[in-house]
């Protein structure tokens, strides 16, 4: 297998597009996240507010795929892409020149970035459906690695703050979210016959189906707790270990980097060792990296301000060390439950990317709350780590009961490894 396979069997500028759309889509989509602290200081919220604020454009993402996927289907995945984007762009725009005055609106903004969200229910159907089987895992890791638009916010947005304020990081966010709209408009393409209007009664079919509670529930913890740390972590980073904004988005970046760009990886590893094998060893991985994380005692913090990047304490750095493993099987655990998705539910692939796309943006809610909730509870967040530690784990049970049935029926007959 080879990326040119990937030119000679499909569509690649589809491909390349509907990355670019779902990478800039998510770049808005956790913009609120390393902005967070500047919004914060306007209004005197406090970490655990800061923590739920950051949650609702993962939430309203998770809400949204589901109509967003009924929308493509029915009048076609590039159509409900322009449309979206056009809507987030104007929410962008009005945010830089007006700004924001009170949490409320921050929310009701928030809610309105969770369109960017929505877009891997169009994006990654997109591209799957122009793809053979044995294609599935590195198309849809190369599709789904437009979540890398986390790294460019949390690496640019709090320098850009700094100099320019936090509205200004909307302007120039405006630039690529123009300049990818009119990519996409030009050069997508809708694969012959997707087309195809669906009800909402046959999301409420597939989830009678077990296998598909079972894909909702993986996907809820990689892409959950890949999204979650993405939109909590530049505010753990300021409030555990008292670094300043730029240093957070500085570690950020660098531990969404590995969960963004190895997406691929995973989805190629699984179509040649197969999704089950894969995704059980990333699920212990992710499990032992939150618990380490759990146990690490909160940082000193400074006479004045905050750590720079430079004199982050050595125990701020494990966590980077942590995290940054974590993410990465996060990651490739991703791309590990889209190579299996398609070869059990082919003919329904836009109707189960909504349904599992819902179940990753509510695992980021949850996990961000669960951060926010133990913070306020605790005064730490031991017990939200705990928690996500024992769920990656409760993964691996679920994929040891379902991994036989699953190879010896649909596996067995899909033209890939399982």
């Amino acid at each position: 297998m080879k990326l040119s396979d990937i030119r000679k069997a499909g569509h690649w500028p589809t491909l390349l597009s509907a990355f670019l759309y779902f990478d800039i889509s998510f770049m808005a989509w956790v913009s609120l996240g390393p902005l967070m602290v500047y919004i914060a200081r306007e209004m005197n919220i406090p970490v655990e507010q800061k923590l739920t604020l950051v949650a609702i454009p993962v939430l309203s993402g998770a809400i949204l795929r589901i109509p967003m996927g009924i929308l493509a289907d029915t009048i076609g995945s590039k159509i409900t892409g322009v449309i979206a984007q056009i809507i987030m762009t104007v929410a962008c725009l009005y945010v830089w020149k007006f700004g924001l005055g009170t949490p409320s609106q921050v929310a009701i903004f928030g809610a309105l970035l969770g369109l960017g969200g929505a877009s891997f229910s169009v994006a990654l159907p997109q591209a799957s459906r122009w793809y053979p089987p044995q294609l599935q895992g590195l198309v849809m890791g190369i599709a789904g690695a437009g979540n890398m638009g986390v790294v460019l916010d949390t690496l640019f947005a709090p320098s850009i703050a700094e100099v320019f304020g936090w509205q200004g990081v909307y302007a120039a966010l405006l630039i690529p979210m123009i300049i990818i709209l009119a990519i996409y408009i030009f050069t997508v393409k809708d694969a012959p016959g997707s087309v195809k209007p669906i009800a909402l009664a046959s999301y409420g079919k597939l989830l009678l189906d077990s296998d598909s509670r079972w894909f909702m529930f993986f996907y809820f913890i990689t892409f959950g707790g890949f999204v979650g740390l993405a939109s909590a972590l530049p505010l753990y980073f300021t409030a555990h270990f008292h670094v300043t904004p730029v240093a957070a988005g500085l570690m950020v970046s660098l531990i969404v980097f590995f969960g963004s760009t190895f997406r691929p990886v995973g989805g190629a590893i699984a179509d040649r060792i197969g999704g089950i094998k894969s995704l059980t060893f990333m699920f212990v991985v992710v499990s032992a990296c939150y618990f380490g994380v759990a146990l690490l005692p909160e940082g000193p913090a400074p006479a004045s301000g905050g750590w720079s990047l430079m004199q982050l304490p050595a125990m701020g750095w494990l966590a980077v060390a942590l995290f940054s493993v974590g993410t990465l099987c996060l990651g490739m655990g991703n791309g590990a439950v889209f190579q299996l998705l398609p070869q059990r539910f082919r003919n329904e692939v836009g109707v189960m990317t909504g349904l599992v796309g819902f179940a990753g943006g509510l695992g980021g809610f949850f996990l961000a709350k669960a951060l926010a909730t133990s913070k306020g509870m605790t005064g730490g967040f031991m017990a939200g780590f705990l928690f996500f530690s024992v769920l990656a784990l409760l993964g691996v049970a679920g994929l040891s009961f379902v991994k036989n049935r699953w190879r010896t029926t649909w596996g067995a007959v899909s033209g890939a490894r399982i």
